[in-house]
């Protein structure tokens, strides 16, 4: 967290403990212990695919985003303009933000990482979904994760779930089981986190299993996608459009990604 600067307001909806050390700096030792050092080169070698949802300037481009592209065994528009928060604040601009928190923390343990995109910009579009789908397969990378928000207008519908590929053949049979983990792990990094689950889900236990989307669909690696919570609820809404935020859901799916591949 960002220490004595954390909100009160931020810390009730995250159920988080102020940092340590707020009555005086602490002194630290500036020379890295045997264990940082381990958690430094704990990825290295690991290929991890993001894939920040959407794009900001997908709007703009409604012929291009609105073409079919394969989805596994079947068609869907290339992209959609995402969601936003009552306020404004775009789906895109919250998966590129957590993308760039989560892909420093990565690399600072020796993975390569791999984005499916490389901006967050109004005159971009896409990727389309069967490129992300895809992204990753020919690396072989270890796992990939998309990150989202959702949008929900149903009454009281905040939270996060995890949704990770049915067991399809011949598109996902091979990477289900070991996707449904990787959604167990990432869920479970998450809510030790403070965060909750998402409370209109089917099942009510922050996973989700679906065989209806390319991104998942098309992977041949281990792959799942996180709607962080719902951008629509003003509680979700805060969090997630704090830089503190942001960075609380990037500690956890690095988490999710150390503990996974451990």
């Amino acid at each position: 967290m960002t220490g004595c600067l954390v909100s009160v307001a931020l810390v009730a909806v995250l159920g988080l403990s102020p940092a340590p050390g707020c009555g005086g700096l602490d002194k630290l030792d500036q020379r890295a212990s045997p264990s940082q050092s381990s958690v430094r080169q704990a990825l290295a070698g690991k290929v991890i695919v993001i894939d920040a949802g959407h794009q900001l300037g997908n709007h703009n481009f409604p012929a291009e985003i609105n073409r079919p592209v394969p989805a596994g065994g079947f068609s869907k528009p290339c992209n959609t303009t995402g969601t936003a928060t009552n306020g404004g604040y775009a789906e895109a601009t919250f998966a590129w933000q957590v993308t760039l928190r989560l892909k420093a923390k990565l690399q600072k343990a020796g993975a390569t990482v791999v984005l499916t995109r490389k901006s967050n910009r109004e005159d971009r579009w896409g990727p389309c979904v069967d490129v992300r789908g895809r992204a990753g397969n020919a690396r072989n990378a270890d796992l990939k994760i998309s990150i989202h928000g959702d949008g929900s207008l149903a009454s009281g519908a905040h939270g996060f779930h995890v949704i990770y590929p049915s067991d399809r053949a011949p598109w996902t049979d091979d990477i289900h089981e070991p996707s449904r983990r990787l959604a167990q792990v990432t869920k479970d990094s998450l809510v030790r986190k403070g965060f909750s689950v998402a409370t209109y889900i089917a099942g009510g236990d922050g996973l989700d299993e679906r065989s209806d989307l390319g991104t998942l669909n098309l992977s041949d690696v281990p792959v799942v996608m996180l709607e962080a919570g719902n951008m629509r609820d003003r509680g979700d809404a805060a969090v997630m459009s704090s830089a503190t935020g942001q960075a609380t859901y990037a500690r956890a799916l690095a988490r999710a990604v150390r503990t996974f591949l451990r």
